[in-house]
Parts: C-alpha cells; sequence; structure tokens
C-alpha cells in the first residue's frame, strides 16, 4: 500500500503543476490528467478504508477473545509467531485499547503459525504484560483473560517490543504520508470544481 500511496502522491504533485496549463493543445490532456488523478485517488483510498472497516474475518482462522479483567485499560498488540521455510517471522498486528471488564475479537491465520504473543501496554512506552500461548488444536477458538500484571518471557518481550515499535513506526510514516494526499487531494479537488464554474 505503501507504493500505491506515493505514486499517489507524485501524481497529486504533478496534477497540481498541470493546473497552470490552461491554452493549447497540453490543456486538454492536462485537465483529462487531473480528473483521473483525482478519482483514481477517491476509490483508492475509498476501497482502502473500506477494507480496513470491514470486520477482519478469514477464513479457515481461529478466533481469538481478549478479555480485560485488570482496573486499568491497556493497549494490546497481538504477534503471530509464523514459520516460513525453518525461519521465524513475528507479524504484530494492534488489538486496540480495551477498557476494564472488556473484551477485543481478533481472527487469527494460523496457516504457517501455531504460537501467538499477547504484548498490553500501559500508555505508550511501558510494557506492563506479556503472554505466550500455543495452539495445538486450530479447530478451537482462543480466550484469553489478563488478570495479571505478567511478563512471561524478558527474552520474547523484548523481540515483540521491537516489533510493535517498528509496526508503531510504520504506522506512524503511512500515517503521514496518507495526509500529505489527502491535503494535495483536496486541493486538486477545489482547483478543479472552480474551473468547472
Amino acid at each position: 500500500m505503501t507504493l500505491i500511496i506515493f505514486i499517489i502522491f507524485l501524481a497529486s504533485v504533478l496534477s497540481l503543476m498541470l493546473f497552470k496549463v490552461k491554452s493549447g493543445r497540453m490543456a486538454k490532456w492536462a485537465r483529462l490528467f487531473r480528473i483521473v488523478t483525482v478519482v483514481s485517488s477517491i476509490s483508492v483510498f475509498t476501497y482502502w478504508f473500506i477494507k480496513k472497516s470491514a470486520v477482519a474475518f478469514v477464513d479457515n482462522s481461529v478466533g481469538l477473545q481478549v478479555v480485560n479483567k485488570l482496573p486499568q485499560a491497556l493497549d494490546f498488540y497481538l504477534v503471530n509467531v509464523n514459520k516460513i521455510d525453518k525461519n521465524t517471522v513475528l507479524e504484530p498486528k494492534h488489538i486496540g485499547k480495551i477498557r476494564p471488564e472488556y473484551y477485543r475479537i481478533e481472527y487469527l491465520k494460523m496457516d504457517k503459525s501455531d504460537e501467538y504473543w499477547i504484548v498490553g501496554y500501559l500508555g505508550k512506552k511501558n510494557l506492563v504484560y506479556f503472554s505466550q500461548h500455543s495452539v495445538p488444536n486450530k479447530n478451537i477458538d482462543q480466550i484469553v483473560e489478563v488478570q495479571n500484571y505478567i511478563n512471561q518471557s524478558m527474552k520474547l518481550s523484548e523481540a515483540a517490543k521491537k516489533q510493535v515499535d517498528a509496526y508503531n513506526y510504520e504506522n506512524t510514516k503511512l500515517g503521514i504520508w496518507i495526509t500529505l494526499d489527502f491535503l494535495l487531494l483536496f486541493l486538486n479537488l477545489v482547483l478543479l470544481l472552480k474551473k468547472n464554474k
């Protein structure tokens, strides 16, 4: 998705520059390019937001319910431990902030994995919960009740923390690019509609 967002950014910048072309044969092609850029950008972002907002149910997946029994809200991450060609690949995912006595449901694709980790943060950097879970039977859904502030493995929790930090950094970077794209998209749309008047 990062590549598509970068392409949209370049096309939007070029569209803004082509706004100055108002006469001659190039004017029609410039206007067509600007229209295609705006429509394509809106279509891509609409599809992406609908996909992100939809329930993340996955075929042949294991349902995971994380219940927060602690007196404070914690920000939870799931780290799926995938085994690919004798290598271990850690795949983090943000479950979300869970208030006391509430839960969240995630769906795990476990075709290359039989283990996952749950990581809980109090604030942005304070890791206060880490647990390791195996999935011996992939036909039975999982329920994890977080009742204590525990860290089952310092070594694994450090690896999980690095993956979560990298995941959050990538998401922040992606958020900045998306914000720039929206700003350019808005400017291009306003200029197109202004010209139509």
